[in-house]
């Protein structure tokens, strides 16, 4: 509990989501807003809760269906899901997706360079068989 006329620290940005998001990755099913809260330690309000969940939800990140009277909220994807959708958030909103596509494949490193462009051909084949899985590898 903290004394009157003191604040605990202020998060970081997108702390508490990632925090919500890891503590219903955690979750072996569905869960409550309050399973959510009790997690985290339960120094949140209820409210605050509920409202990282919803922001979550406008975002695409998870999904509720009511339960009784409440809601239970599943993640979408797992983390890696998350973070390329987090990335594709920050591209859609640049103007010239061109430059920031360009600009990250020069800053990647070497391996991950040739991964990403694995992936790539991965893809592209699994285009062009109409699969899902591109049955040669990588070339």
């Amino acid at each position: 509990m903290t004394k009157p006329g003191h604040r605990t620290p202020r998060r970081a940005q997108g702390e508490l989501e990632a925090l919500v998001l890891a503590a219903l990755r955690a979750a072996d099913a569905p869960v409550s807003a309050g399973w959510v809260r009790d997690q985290l330690g339960g120094d949140l309000a209820y409210t605050t809760v509920v409202t990282i969940l919803a922001r979550l939800q406008a975002k695409d990140a998870v999904t509720r269906r009511r339960e009784g009277r409440s809601f239970v909220w599943t993640p979408v994807a797992d983390e890696a899901g998350l973070a390329a959708f987090k990335m594709r958030r920050v591209l859609d909103a640049e103007p010239d997706r061109e430059a920031v596509l360009a600009s990250f494949v020069t800053s990647l490193a070497e391996g991950d360079e040739r991964l990403l462009r694995d992936l790539l051909r991965r893809a592209e084949g699994a285009e062009e068989t109409g699969s899902g899985v591109d049955e040669e590898g990588t070339d």
